[in-house]
C-alpha cells in the first residue's frame, strides 16, 4: 500500500471518528440546527423524513404534498418523533416564502425536480434534490445557473458520492492501480413489475392533481400514473435509466474521471418484454464517447445496460459498474462493495459496504452550516449523470446516433433530436426562468 492511500485511509478512518464526535458537538447545539421543509415526502421523501427526524441537528419545520394523505402520514412522523407538529401545505410556495427554512428537500417526481429547485435557490434557500436532477437537458442548464446565482449549496441525492467504501475504491483507481482506465461500463438488470393498461377516470379526492401536473402539459388521471408510476410516463418521468440507472451512471462517471459530456451518443432500446402503458424502453444498451484523451489520444467510453425485465445478476451484481484500465480492473454493486483484479485476474483487493442516506445528508447539512465547501453530489456531478441519462432516452425515441455540444448543449444536425433537449410547458406558475 503506498504512502498517498495509506494517508486516505488513515485520514478516512479518523474522519468517521471526528465526524462522530463533531456530529454529537454539532446536534447538542441549538444555534446550529437546520431548519427544513421536505416537499414531496412519499416513497423516497418519506425516506427522508424519517431520517431527518432522528437528528437533534435538524428541524422539520415543514411537510409539503399535493396528497392530503402521504402529507398527513408525513407529519404524524415528525411529530411522534420530535413532539412537534410540522407546518403542513400543498404549495411548495408557502415554505419557500418562511424566512426561516435554510434548506428544502425535494423528493418529488422528476417533472418537479428542477422547477422546485430553481425556485427554492432564487427564494435564498439550500437544496438537496433527488436524482435525476432534472427531467430534460436544459432544465440542468437552468438548475446550475440558479446555483451559481444563488450562491447557495445544492446536494442530488446519488447517495453513493458519499459512500466511505466507494470513496476509497475511487481513490485507488485515480492511484493507478488499474492502469488507466479507458472503458467504464454501468448496468441495470431486475425485475420490474407491469403498470398494465387503464383509462382515465376522476383524480381522488385527496389528490390536488392540477398541482401535481404542474408545468407539464396536463393529461387526464388514471390509476398507473402515480403513485411512483409517473417515472414511466415521457411528461413525467426519466424510465428506469432516470430512477436506478441513473445512480450506476453517476458511479461510473465518478471512476472515470470525465469532467464533460460525450460527443457522440448511440441508444437502442424499446419494449421488448412488457405490453402496458410505460412509455421508456424496458431493455436499453447505450454507448457514450467522449473526446477527453486518454494518454495515448484515444477517447474514452462509457457504456450502459438495461433490462428491467431480467433478475439476473452480471458481474454478481444487479445494479453496478466495471472500470477496465490498461493493467487490471475493478467490479462494483455500489450498494454492497468492490473487488479489484490486476493483470491475469488476480484479485488484489475488495471490500464490503452498504449505502446510507445519513453521510449524505451530514455532508449537506455541514454545506448549510458553512463547516464544508462543497456538496459531494454538486449541479456538476448531477448534471453530468442527468444529461446522459437523457441523452440516451432521447437516442432511443428517434433511433438515430446523435452529436452532442457539451458547451452549447444541443444534438448537431438533427432537428428532432434537439427538440427533446427541452420540454414544453403549460401556462404554470413554476415554470422555470428562462424556459
Amino acid at each position: 500500500m503506498n504512502t498517498q492511500r495509506r494517508t486516505f485511509l488513515k485520514q478516512s478512518a479518523a474522519g468517521a471518528v471526528a465526524l462522530a464526535g463533531s456530529t454529537a458537538i454539532a446536534r447538542s447545539s441549538a444555534n446550529e440546527r437546520v431548519t427544513v421543509g421536505v416537499i414531496g415526502p412519499g416513497g423516497m421523501g418519506s425516506h427522508h423524513v424519517r431520517e431527518l427526524v432522528k437528528r437533534k441537528d435538524v428541524q422539520v419545520a415543514w411537510v409539503c404534498d399535493v396528497d392530503s394523505q402521504r402529507m398527513g402520514k408525513a407529519a404524524e412522523i415528525v411529530s411522534g418523533e420530535t413532539k412537534i407538529q410540522p407546518r403542513t401545505t400543498s404549495d411548495l410556495r408557502s415554505i419557500l416564502d418562511d424566512d426561516n427554512v435554510d434548506a428544502v428537500f425535494i423528493a418529488t417526481p422528476d417533472h418537479w425536480h428542477a422547477p422546485a429547485a430553481i425556485m427554492a435557490l432564487n427564494a435564498g434557500k439550500h437544496v438537496y434534490v433527488e436524482k435525476p436532477c432534472c427531467h430534460n437537458i436544459r432544465e440542468g442548464v437552468l438548475m446550475a445557473q440558479a446555483v451559481e446565482h444563488s450562491g447557495k449549496h445544492l446536494q442530488v441525492g446519488t447517495q453513493s458520492r458519499s459512500a466511505d467504501f466507494l470513496m476509497e475504491a475511487m481513490q485507488r483507481i485515480r492511484e493507478g492501480e488499474i492502469g488507466e482506465v479507458l472503458v467504464a461500463k454501468a448496468w441495470n438488470s431486475q425485475r420490474r413489475g407491469s403498470i398494465g393498461k387503464q383509462q382515465p377516470v376522476d383524480p381522488p379526492a385527496h389528490l390536488d392533481f392540477d398541482t401535481w401536473v404542474g408545468p407539464a402539459p396536463m393529461v387526464p388521471y388514471q390509476s398507473n400514473l402515480l403513485p411512483s408510476a409517473w417515472r414511466w410516463w415521457y411528461d413525467f418521468g426519466c424510465g428506469d435509466i432516470g430512477n436506478d440507472g441513473v445512480h450506476d451512471i453517476d458511479v461510473a462517471l465518478w471512476g472515470m474521471g470525465v469532467d464533460g459530456f460525450p460527443s457522440r451518443v448511440t441508444c437502442l432500446g424499446g419494449k421488448y418484454f412488457f405490453d402496458d402503458d410505460q412509455q421508456f424502453p424496458d431493455t436499453q444498451y447505450a454507448v457514450f464517447e467522449y473526446d477527453e484523451k486518454t494518454s495515448t489520444g484515444q477517447n474514452k467510453q462509457l457504456i450502459f445496460e438495461q433490462r428491467i425485465w431480467s433478475p439476473y445478476k452480471l458481474n454478481g451484481y444487479e445494479n453496478g459498474q466495471a472500470f477496465y484500465g490498461t493493467k487490471g480492473y475493478v467490479v462494483m454493486g455500489h450498494t454492497k462493495g468492490w473487488r479489484l483484479y490486476g493483470e491475469r485476474d488476480k484479485l488484489i483487493a475488495q471490500r464490503d459496504g452498504k449505502l446510507s442516506l445519513e453521510p449524505h445528508h451530514t455532508n449537506f447539512l455541514d454545506c448549510v452550516r458553512g463547516q464544508q465547501k462543497s456538496t459531494n453530489a454538486d449541479i456538476g456531478a448531477g448534471t453530468r449523470s442527468a444529461t446522459l441519462v437523457h441523452l440516451a432516452n432521447i437516442g432511443a425515441r428517434t433511433g438515430r446516433a446523435l452529436n452532442y455540444d457539451g458547451d452549447s448543449h444541443q444534438i448537431s444536425g438533427d432537428a428532432e433530436s434537439n427538440a427533446l433537449v427541452g420540454r414544453k410547458y403549460r401556462d404554470h406558475w413554476s415554470v422555470p426562468e428562462e424556459a
